[in-house]
């Protein structure tokens, strides 16, 4: 009986091994998706996105206030990466983009319970989870900081503290959701590859319903509002159009073709864009100023986003002659007509700009870039999606932004008074100013 135990024994050990192994592969398939390469991608996108808000947005719209108000719009800004990221930690991140109900995701990662080093998202299975929830994390941050560009110059920082997080729990976050995290706008087929639905639509229209609501600034078309150092909005400029190469290239959330194809179309439509803005500067003016060249360049940037990973590098090419045209058209003619306080056009640039981009992704979208095709390929049933996905935006947005002013302004004042505006919101708001 000793000797047949031990041959048992000996036989036993290899099949006990080899079951081991059998019974250890599918979990260990779920940790061996993750790329080397991927993940390194992502890292350098999620820091260049991190740098559109601080320092590129910060630098950009404080360029174009008056000196009063420079660190103030820094810190509005500011403000946006701090409050945000803690917001996302704590449950931004998982009802955004844990759970595929169609109208908000679950608690799941309530301050990332549950995530480990080397899962993954189902969204992003080739970079661990934790990485793709900072990605994602910089750009809740810019979206809420691209809303103070309408009220620049006259928001109370307290009341704008408490719109920020209202906005990105009301908008943000169902928003990201419904488009890329499970929700009904992405099962219906809507195209939006990196935020011109999520970001710029939504960020443009919240802007304007709080221009209107808030009111213009004392002095608005009597007055010179002229920017205070245009220099820095061209940095500011140049730092975001780097850092939209982490936008729309790392929201192919890999390092492989379909992001370089998106980096390129990028770049042309940011060509394009200022090109085009400044071209009709100097048919109507005579003279192409910079802040136009910027503005174009920016508006290029902002159509191609929800088109980037969708379309040919020549279509960026026509979608940043759109952009130029289309946001030119609505920050002079359109904002002249109605006469709203869009103060760094917000509404203007993002609002219109990431509309437009939306529209024409479901006109040049190709099969063989992002697995759609668009109005030019046959499918003209994209370009009425695409409408669907602006409407509800443009709904959601607006109206969730008017509720929620209406209920901030309860508590304290939305705007400072007319003092506090004439001293600058740099001393008032903060108790410091330039020299």
């Amino acid at each position: 009986m000793g000797a047949l135990s031990c041959r048992a024994a000996k036989l036993a050990a290899p099949i006990g091994l080899v079951s081991i192994v059998l019974l250890a592969t599918p979990a260990m398939a779920e940790t061996s998706e993750i790329k080397a390469a991927d993940t390194a991608w992502m890292i350098v996108a999620t820091a260049l996105v991190l740098m559109m808000t601080i320092p590129g947005l910060a630098l950009f719209y404080s360029g174009m206030v008056r000196k009063k108000n420079v660190l103030a719009t820094m810190a509005q800004s500011l403000a946006a990466v701090t409050t945000i990221s803690i917001l996302w930690v704590a449950f931004g991140y998982s009802l955004a983009f844990v759970g595929d109900g169609p109208w908000v995701g679950t608690l799941d990662r309530f301050f990332l319970a549950g995530m480990t080093m080397d899962g993954v998202n189902p969204a992003a299975r080739t970079i661990p989870e934790a990485l793709f929830m900072l990605y994602q994390m910089t750009f809740a941050i810019i979206t809420v900081a691209l809303v103070a560009g309408s009220v620049a110059d006259r928001m109370r920082f307290s009341a704008y503290l408490m719109f920020s997080i209202g906005w990105f729990v009301l908008v943000y976050v169902p928003l990201a959701h419904w488009v890329w995290g499970g929700g009904f706008l992405g099962a219906m087929g809507v195209l939006d590859f990196a935020g011109g639905l999520v970001v710029h639509l939504s960020a443009g229209a919240g802007g304007l319903v709080a221009a209107k609501v808030i009111g213009r600034r004392h002095g608005y078309g009597s007055e010179n509002l002229s920017p205070f150092d245009l220099s820095l909005a061209v940095i500011g400029t140049g730092l975001l159009w780097v850092g939209w190469f982490g936008f729309n290239g790392g929201s192919a959330l890999a390092a492989n073709s379909r992001a370089v194809m998106a980096i390129i179309a990028t770049h042309l439509a940011a060509c394009a864009g200022a090109l085009t803005w400044g071209a009709l500067e100097w048919s109507t003016r005579r003279k192409p100023s910079v802040l136009g060249m910027i503005s174009g360049a920016v508006a290029g940037l902002g159509t191609i986003t929800p088109a980037s990973g969708f379309v040919a590098p020549w279509h960026g090419i026509i979608i940043g002659v759109a952009a130029g045209l289309a946001c030119y058209w609505a920050c002079t003619w359109l904002k002249q007509r109605f006469k709203y306080d869009d103060s760094l056009d917000a509404f203007g640039v993002h609002g219109i700009g990431g509309m437009t981009g939306v529209m024409l992704a479901g006109v040049f979208a190709t099969a063989s870039i992002g697995g759609t095709s668009g109005l030019l390929e046959g499918h003209p049933q994209q370009v009425l999606i695409q409408l669907y996905g602006v409407a509800v935006t443009l709904a959601w947005s607006g109206g969730a932004t008017f509720v929620l002013l209406k209920l901030v302004g309860v508590f304290v004042p939305l705007r400072v008074s007319r003092e506090a505006e004439l001293e600058g919101l740099d001393i008032s708001q903060h108790g410091e100013g330039l020299q």
